[in-house]
């Protein structure tokens, strides 16, 4: 710019009010551009920020769904553990009436052969047997049926014989009772040859019971052996075990 002209300029901003203002409009237009500029520039950095964090908003919105979804499907299980656990609950408790009920009728029939044991002396075996059988159908629960069989190939005795054995028959299960004055090791393993025979006969694998007011020693010990259930005055059903 030359003299002249800066001299010119420098005038009319000294007295043309107007040309002066006109020229500070100008100088702060420039100013004001840049700011907007400025403005926009951060609104648009606003704009990206507010949509990365919509963004993470929205991924945390679906794992909160999921924690959501994953806490009702575990509170379902503890509902169902809840209810499994109570029903076991209500089976055991079932059970231990069922143990209790039968513990009761063990000791019923334990007493009642101590009782005719004591007696034993002014009965007879046969009249003991008879005795014996109301009292097998109350404590089995079912009625006592007298098995007899034409063992032809002497399976039990070694020779061709008649068989015969009281039978118990209660929900599909099927107890051989031996009631007898007095027990051997030679009647038990008569006993356990008769269930041998039965369950060929009958296709049946029965529960052997001997129920005597006395059993010596070598019989305990074999029926012990074989896993017949023994009932007498001087012992507790033998193996242990529930009936």
């Amino acid at each position: 710019m030359s003299t002249k002209l800066k001299e010119e300029f420098l005038k009319l901003l000294e007295e043309d009010r107007e040309f002066r203002y006109t020229v500070a409009g100008l100088i702060g237009l420039g100013e004001i551009l840049e700011a907007i500029r400025d403005l926009q520039g951060q609104v648009l950095d606003n704009i990206a920020a507010t949509r990365k964090l919509q963004g993470q908003m929205a991924a945390l919105q679906e794992q909160v769904l999921e924690h959501s979804k994953a806490i009702r499907e575990l509170q379902e299980q503890v509902r169902s553990l809840q209810e499994q656990v109570m029903e076991n609950s209500r089976a055991t408790r079932a059970l231990q009436e069922q143990m209790l009920e039968h513990s009761k009728h063990i000791e019923g029939l334990t007493r009642t052969v101590q009782a005719l044991g004591a007696r034993w002396g002014f009965i007879a075996e046969d009249a003991f047997r008879e005795g014996m059988r109301g009292i097998i159908e109350e404590f089995f629960g079912g009625r006592v049926e007298r098995w007899i069989y034409r063992d032809e190939e002497g399976f039990v005795f070694g020779h061709p014989s008649v068989v015969e054995v009281d039978v118990v028959v209660r929900d599909g299960e099927h107890v051989l009772v031996e009631v007898k004055s007095s027990l051997s090791r030679a009647d038990i393993y008569e006993l356990w040859r008769k269930g041998q025979l039965y369950e060929r006969v009958k296709g049946v694998k029965p529960r052997l019971v001997a129920v005597s007011p006395y059993v010596d020693e070598r019989g305990r010990r074999e029926a012990e052996r074989l896993g017949i259930e023994v009932y007498t005055s001087t012992m507790e059903p033998y193996p242990s075990g529930v009936l």
